[in-house]
This record gives C-alpha cells, sequence and structure tokens, in this order.
C-alpha cells in the first residue's frame, strides 16, 4: 500500500466532519457512533464471511465496497488539481495479483464431455490496481482489472449459444451496464485476455450525507448465503472468491440521522443487451431505510428494477450468543406477486479448543419451478425466472433451499470451512471444502473442492439439455487460487 498526502492547508473547518475518539466503549453513544462511521465509509455488507469472522483480510476488503466511467476520471482529476477548503489531499495505491487453477471433470453424460472431454483444466491471472483519494469533501477510486486465461473452458465455451452464459459465463463484460468499460485484448484458441474499469466513481461527503456517481458496488440485505434484498447484483451463493462484487453504473445517496438510522438509494443506468441503447426500464431505482433499536437491526426497502415492484423487511437480532437474520421480498411482475423469504441463523464457539463460527438458512425462491421439472420446454415455460437467471439476480431454479457453513479457525492465520448447499424438493446438493490460509503477511491461499450430488434431471445432478440423453451435469471440480497483496 502507498499512501501520499500533501501538507495541510489552512481551513476554516473540517470538511469531513471528522471526530477523534480517545476510546471505544460499550454504551449506546459509541456503539451508535462507530455504527455511523462504517455506514458512512462501507454500507452494509451481506457477505458471510465477513459476518462470521472479522479477520484482518477481510477488513481489506470491507475497504472496496465502493465504486466507477471513464467520463469521471478527468472530472475527478480537475477537482483534485484546484485549491479547497481541505486539510490534506491524500492517495491510496493498492492492489492484487491472483493465479488460479480450476479443474473440471465431466460425467459420460454431460453435454460438457462432448466438447471437451472428462474434464477441463484452466489457468487464470488477475491484476487489479486500486486507486483512492480524498481532497475535502470530495474523494474518488478507480480501480483497473486485467485478466488472462488459458485452458479448454476458453475454447469450448468460445462457441456456446448465449443463453448458456448463464450455466458458462465466459468473462466479465458490460453488456448491460451504462458505459462499456470493458475491452476484449485477445480471445484465440485456449488463450484469452481483456481489460476493464470496475470501480470509477467521484464522490461527495459531508458528517451525516454521502453522494457518489459512477461504477460502484453496494451491498443489501441480512442474508448470508441467498440475498433476495440485494435486488441490484447479488453475490452467486456458491462463489469461491467473494473478495470483490461487480460494480454497477450508479448515482449512490446515503443520509446518516442522529440516532445511528440511514436512508440509502440508488439509481442504477442500464443497457438493453439487445440494442445496446439505454433504457430507463432496464435501469433500477431503489431506497433502503436502515434502523437500530437496541440489540436489533431492522430494514425497509422499496424499489423499482427491469420496471417491477418491489418491496421488503428484514433485520437481524442478538439472541444470547446467536444472531438471527431474515428477509421476506415480495415483487410485483407483469404476470404474477411472487415471493421470496431468506433466514438464517448464526452462532460462534469454542470447539476442542478452536474458535467455529456456524450458520444455517432456508431460502424460498418464489420465481423457482413450482413442480419441480427442470426440463427444457418447462423452464421456457418460466420466463421470469429465466430472465432473473439471465440477469444474475437470482441463481436457483428450485424453490426450498437449505444452506450451512462451518468455519474452524485451525489456527489464526488458517480457516477451513465446509458448506453444504441443499435443494430439498429435488435431493440434490453442492458440497463445498473451503480452505483459506494466509501464507505471510501479504500472500495468501484460496482453495475448493466442489462436489455435487444427486441423479440426473436434478439441479445439482444435472438439468436435462435438449439434445437427448445429455445433461448439464458436472463432477468434482477444484479451485486453487494464490493471490499476493500491495
Amino acid at each position: 500500500m502507498i499512501s501520499i498526502s500533501k501538507p495541510p492547508r489552512t481551513c476554516l473547518n473540517d470538511p469531513h466532519g471528522r471526530k477523534g475518539a480517545s476510546r471505544m466503549g460499550f454504551d449506546a453513544l459509541a456503539r451508535n457512533t462507530l455504527l455511523r462511521a462504517l455506514r458512512m465509509r462501507y454500507g452494509h455488507s451481506t457477505r458471510r464471511a465477513s459476518r462470521l469472522r472479522a479477520s484482518a483480510s477481510e477488513t481489506r476488503l470491507m475497504r472496496i465496497i465502493e465504486t466507477g466511467s471513464f467520463k469521471l476520471a478527468f472530472l475527478a482529476v480537475f477537482l483534485f488539481s484546484i485549491p479547497c477548503y481541505a486539510d490534506e489531499t491524500r492517495f491510496e495505491f493498492t492492489g492484487h495479483t491472483k493465479t488460479r487453477l480450476i479443474a473440471q471433470y465431466f460425467p459420460n453424460d454431460s453435454i460438457f464431455h462432448d466438447l471437451t472431454g472428462s474434464n477441463s483444466v484452466d489457468v487464470e491471472g488477475d491484476l487489479r490496481l486500486n486507486l483512492e483519494g480524498d481532497r475535502g469533501p470530495w474523494s474518488f477510486d478507480a480501480s483497473y482489472q486485467l485478466f488472462a486465461l488459458y485452458g479448454d473452458r476458453v475454447e469450448y465455451s468460445r462457441n456456446l449459444p448465449p443463453s448458456l452464459n448463464v450455466i458458462q459465463n465466459r468473462f466479465p463484460n458490460d453488456t448491460r451496464r451504462l458505459f462499456d468499460l470493458t475491452s476484449v485484448i485477445s480471445d484465440s484458441g485456449k488463450f484469452a485476455s481483456l481489460h476493464r474499469l470496475d470501480r470509477l466513481w467521484l464522490g461527495y461527503a459531508n458528517e451525516k450525507t454521502v453522494v457518489r456517481f459512477g461504477r460502484q458496488a453496494i451491498s443489501w440485505g441480512n442474508g448470508l448465503f441467498f440475498a433476495p434484498m440485494d435486488v441490484i447484483n447479488p453475490f452467486d451463493p456458491t462463489a469461491i472468491d467473494t473478495e470483490y462484487k461487480t460494480g454497477d453504473d450508479m448515482l449512490y445517496a446515503q443520509y446518516l440521522r442522529d440516532n445511528g438510522d440511514d436512508f440509502q438509494a440508488a439509481i442504477v443506468f442500464r443497457r438493453n443487451p439487445m440494442t445496446g441503447d439505454f433504457e430507463s426500464d432496464e435501469g433500477a431505482v431503489s431506497i433502503k431505510y436502515h434502523g437500530v433499536s437496541g440489540n436489533t437491526e431492522y430494514d425497509v426497502l422499496a424499489a423499482l428494477n427491469h420496471d417491477d415492484a418491489t418491496i421488503g423487511i428484514g433485520g437481524n437480532k442478538s439472541i444470547g450468543g446467536a444472531v438471527l437474520r431474515g428477509d421476506i421480498v415480495v415483487t410485483d411482475t407483469s404476470s404474477d406477486t411472487t415471493v421470496q423469504f431468506v433466514s438464517n441463523l448464526s452462532y460462534s464457539w469454542t470447539w476442542g479448543g478452536k474458535n467455529v463460527s456456524g450458520a444455517i438458512e432456508y431460502y424460498f425462491n418464489g420465481f423457482g419451478q413450482k413442480d419441480g421439472a427442470y426440463d427444457p420446454p418447462s423452464l421456457a415455460a418460466n420466463p421470469e425466472l429465466l430472465d432473473r437467471l439471465a440477469r444474475g439476480e437470482v441463481f436457483s431454479i428450485g424453490r426450498h433451499y437449505l444452506a450451512g457453513s462451518l468455519m474452524i479457525e485451525i489456527s489464526p492465520l488458517w480457516l477451513v470451512t465446509p458448506n453444504v448447499f441443499l435443494n430439498v424438493e429435488d435431493g440434490s446438493a453442492l458440497v463445498q471444502l473451503v480452505t483459506q490460509n494466509d501464507l505471510k503477511e501479504n500472500l495468501a491461499f484460496l482453495g475448493s473442492l466442489n462436489v455435487p450430488i444427486g441423479p440426473k434431471g436434478t439441479e445439482y445432478g444435472g438439468i436435462e439439455t435438449p439434445v437427448a440423453d445429455r445433461y448439464f451435469s458436472t463432477d468434482l471440480s477444484i479451485f486453487a487460487q494464490f493471490a499476493w497483496y500491495f
């Protein structure tokens, strides 16, 4: 990490409204002050890892829930080069390189077996450069990414029809985003490379208000695995590396009340992926109120996303040593009114001298198949589900799910986490064994074994394809990643 600061200027007051804190107690005033500071800087995170354990690496990740557009770059430079009433000008440069190996095995009746054989092996490189700065009430954030990919999936997925991007998404792209900040450098044979801007925003903040415009990311809701209240851009529940959420082009605002509650609002600008034109009914307008009452927090959401009205309510409450969370979200579509519900319970304890954090979650997906039929004609009769799968808003085709996680701290620098995702209706499941090890101060390893379980025709066992006797099925997969931070 490189920080550059200029000498302080004489100013009438502190434009940040900063207040020093010599100690932190457990009284309500200190708690509300801490909550306000965290929300003003980071917003509300739904990442289950950050809620189960506040490690040093997770603290670094929390800093990244911000955002970005090329047109903002000139304005940011201009604002930061003119005199203003500020105590200092600060620039911070951070980044990482990640090298990952992904091995995937396929059964004989898998459609992917016909394309690439019994297995595929891919090696990926990821360089990310983060630059953030602030001067007085103004701030900006820019993050550049460079990807290089080599392997079987790069080749066999090139000619798949666009409809299969739901199952095999090749590269990050900005097809739906307002600004196209992604450029493919090379895509031939088994090799591909691209670069993009994942964050580029300009912001203004005072003691109670934050406003940001550009490419950024926010996380809403109380789900640890499934996040129906995160209407803008939720994580895939089964994703292994959740360090960064992909940014979207939006106008974001937050207002903090004196009692620690806050309002957040976001207007997301999107294009029609078929025409490439900006269309207002492709975007989203959402507002959320977050309140705190004793040991209970609650959220109230109202949104219009892709022309569908959505309301939601949720919260979390400490019960003894455990935390109970939940959200209920109702969406009024053109064809029906649909409900999604998530509820989870997490608890931490010591087991055999090791720190352990466990969580269990139930999720009801009202957009899922009511009869459990996952064949192509049945799925085609549910366009509301298919649209949300294509947009990355929903990741499950069934209706009832259970998910569980057990994070075991083998040592302060080594975590082992088994995860289970169960489709309650068809009995299929995905089992993950995730390991995270901080090898050195700036070097980390993240690995996972992923095993789908279930008969043919089930969600995790492999749903049917339009080709006779062929399924969208996979066997064991391996994910291994080394990350170096600077």
